[in-house]
């Protein structure tokens, strides 16, 4: 084979590569679905919502727009755990006429406070792992909190009310050993005595009658909403130039009197050189990062969904009592999402071998 057609080769080796790499190392709605209640990963509600269910209380997972919410004969409390911080009018409106908006998750600095405390609440103590404050919070307004900020205040608009908490984990699946912190969100959101929905549509569920409003009920609405022809064009390039590298035409494969190779090895030296001639370290060290997170966790009992980097550490001290230092410096470089010199790769990789040496010790 000619250099010119091998090369051709070997870059539509490295694009299939990289988007099968796309497809299948990438988290699955990672984000999307933590804090709903159909998760029972740790960053998600399920146990708090069976909690509940437990305690006779009447709750509801709402899987519907905001703006389908209805009065009804009593006044509502919407739970949204990572909902939008700042009020838009509707929900301002909303709130105005008695409802509660309890929003977990709200926007807050970092500040000196340690990742992990415990507050003192008529419940008991409160678990919170973040360092998060919200210091313009006035006291009056402070329901949970300490000398660096509220964790968890409220504002009151008229006849209603907002609760914001700074972590969206207050009463997740992480913490059914801490009781308190579900008796806690469950205060919260009881006491009142409202209606009490959660809001499960702004983590992608939706009911029947929404999906077929939103024209996502069947497959052909699926494909009518599908960019296929930029697709289909994309194929047809690709194809056009496999058919020039081989003289315009698929011709009968010419054996040749080559040393036998190691296929994978050969196919691995081939991808990493392409990689580094388009100096994407970047890429690299999102991919070899993300696997190395999941086998973590997974050796932690943590679940297939990528946690934010203060979790797992947290996470990591707990379980094997080890220095967080090697961990956090790892998690903040692949977060960065720039490329590094060869020599950096190399020390963040060997600190990813001493990070699994002491996983499996």
């Amino acid at each position: 084979m000619k250099r010119p057609n091998r090369l051709a080769w070997i870059g539509a080796i490295a694009l299939f590569a990289m988007v099968l790499l796309s497809l299948f190392a990438a988290p699955n709605n990672t984000k999307l679905n933590a804090g709903s209640t159909y998760n029972h990963a740790p960053d998600g509600y399920g146990a708090w919502y069976a909690f509940m269910q437990q305690q006779g209380t009447s709750i509801k997972r709402w899987q519907k727009p905001f703006s389908d919410i209805k009065p009804e004969n009593s006044p509502i409390t919407l739970l949204q755990v990572g909902g939008e911080t700042i009020l838009g009018s509707k929900e301002r409106e909303w709130v105005e006429k008695g409802n509660t908006l309890v929003i977990l998750g709200a926007g807050a600095r970092v500040t000196e406070a340690e990742f992990s405390t415990m507050q003192k609440s008529p419940q008991g103590n409160i678990k919170i792992d973040t360092s998060r404050r919200n210091k313009r919070a006035k006291q009056e307004q402070v329901d949970l909190g300490d000398r660096f900020g509220a964790v968890v205040w409220k504002e009151n608009y008229e006849r209603g009310k907002v609760i914001f908490s700074t972590t969206p984990y207050l009463a997740a699946n992480a913490y059914q050993d801490n009781l308190s912190n579900f008796k806690y969100l469950a205060s919260l959101v009881t006491e009142k005595n409202n209606t009490i929905f959660v809001d499960e549509y702004i983590h992608g569920y939706k009911d029947s009658d929404v999906r077929k409003k939103e024209n996502e009920g069947d497959l052909s609405s699926f494909f009518a909403k599908t960019p296929l022809l930029p697709i289909l064009v994309q194929v047809g390039i690709l194809l056009l130039v496999l058919i020039w590298a081989q003289n315009r035409r698929f011709g009968k494969p010419v054996a040749l009197d080559i040393p036998v190779t190691d296929n994978s090895e050969a196919y691995i030296q081939a991808l990493a050189g392409v990689l580094q001639k388009a100096d994407t370290t970047d890429f690299v060290v999102e991919m070899v990062g993300k696997q190395e997170q999941l086998q973590l966790q997974k050796a932690l009992g943590l679940g297939q969904i990528l946690l934010e980097r203060e979790a797992l550490i947290n996470f990591w001290i707990e379980k094997t009592g080890a220095s967080a230092a090697e961990l956090d410096a790892v998690l903040k470089l692949q977060s960065r999402k720039q490329p590094i010199s060869e020599q950096d790769l190399l020390s963040w990789l060997g600190k990813w071998r001493t990070i699994r040496l002491i996983r499996n010790s």
